[in-house]
């Protein structure tokens, strides 16, 4: 173990996701088990400017890991990726006595890590949460999984409204750039059509699809629509497109929206987190920097940061064949 580290600060950046708390509560007393000083940085980036520091114990913890959100708080912070922003967060940090840094969030807290190294040669470890699972060299980012039970529990919820009514709903969830929250929750909730930026299914494939279902006898039907989806401009233009060639339809729009983000861990999120913030601290400790921590084939990993930050996660083909399948 490295002598070096005596003291390590813990950060949360960009969007919150559940599971972040139970990454926090692994670090510091991963930290307390290693009889090193933790320090809690608040409102991230923006916190390490303004100085906004705590120190955190074991007990300061207690009873967070099923709570959702980030007891540290989070915040965009544009002075950053100013020279005199880093500056000024050095010189915190440096003051504090703080030798190195945890920061947990997704590719833009870690790019902010990457570049605060580079400027200062500061040791950084990276603990990916979000919930969009778009981090590359790792299966799982904290609050995928949590995301998905979210939105099928709602799903399962507009089903059966949907059946009651014989309406078709789209369901809006969140995936800018990526369909994984898509595609697994539309499997998971036995969606008729999953909507993804990976895949241009095209209107009229669309419409051929819902004809299909019809003919076959269902009378509702449920689309799920990652919000980067690449169809129409947005969720409410293709209702419209739909009403318009599909008279026999009442069409419905559900924009889940950032209740995804919310609620209380999974089971599976806080386990992640717990072996996510031991291996973080440990691999500090051991001298090294500049990683990323996963979890791939279920054992905890290290990826090099930048290589997380450029790598281009890809949809699961197994399970976009399933998807079809399942929609016969």
């Amino acid at each position: 173990m490295s002598k070096n580290i005596k003291k390590i600060g813990v950060l949360t950046s960009g969007g919150d996701s559940p599971g972040m708390n139970a990454a926090i509560r692994s670090v510091v007393r991963t930290c307390a088990y290693h009889e090193i000083e933790c320090i809690g940085i608040y409102r991230g980036f923006e916190g390490l400017i303004e100085g906004d520091f705590k120190p955190l114990s074991a007990r300061s913890v207690n009873h967070i890991i099923n709570k959702g959100g980030t007891m540290l708080k989070s915040a965009r912070s544009k002075e950053f990726r100013t020279d005199a922003g880093q500056q000024k967060a050095h010189d915190n940090l440096v003051n504090a006595g703080i030798d190195a840094l945890v920061i947990i969030g997704g590719d833009g807290s870690f790019t902010g890590g990457l570049v605060f190294n580079k400027a200062f040669n500061f040791p950084i470890i990276g603990i990916p949460g979000t919930i969009d699972n778009d981090i590359f060299g790792t299966n799982f980012t904290l609050g995928f999984d949590t995301a998905l039970n979210t939105v099928v529990e709602v799903i399962d919820k507009i089903r059966d409204t949907a059946s009651s009514h014989k309406r078709l709903f789209f369901v809006e969830v969140m995936g800018r750039d990526v369909g994984h929250i898509a595609l697994n929750a539309g499997v998971g909730a036995g969606a008729e059509e999953i909507l993804i930026p990976e895949e241009d299914l095209g209107l009229d494939r669309l419409l051929e699809s819902l004809r299909r279902s019809k003919k076959s006898g269902k009378s509702s039907s449920i689309v799920v629509v990652a919000e980067g989806d690449k169809i129409g401009k947005n969720v409410f233009e293709l209702k419209d497109y739909v009403e318009e060639n599909m008279e026999e339809y009442e069409v419905r729009v559900s924009v889940l929206g950032h209740m995804q983000r919310g609620g209380s861990p999974s089971c599976f999120d806080r386990v992640l987190a717990s072996r996510m913030g031991v291996k973080a601290v440990e691999t500090l400790l051991e001298g090294k920097t500049n990683f990323m921590v996963g979890i791939l084939d279920n054992k905890i990993t290290l990826t090099p940061l930048e290589k997380a930050v450029k790598g281009k996660t890809e949809i699961n083909k197994e399970l976009l064949r399933v998807s079809d399948i399942m929609t016969t």
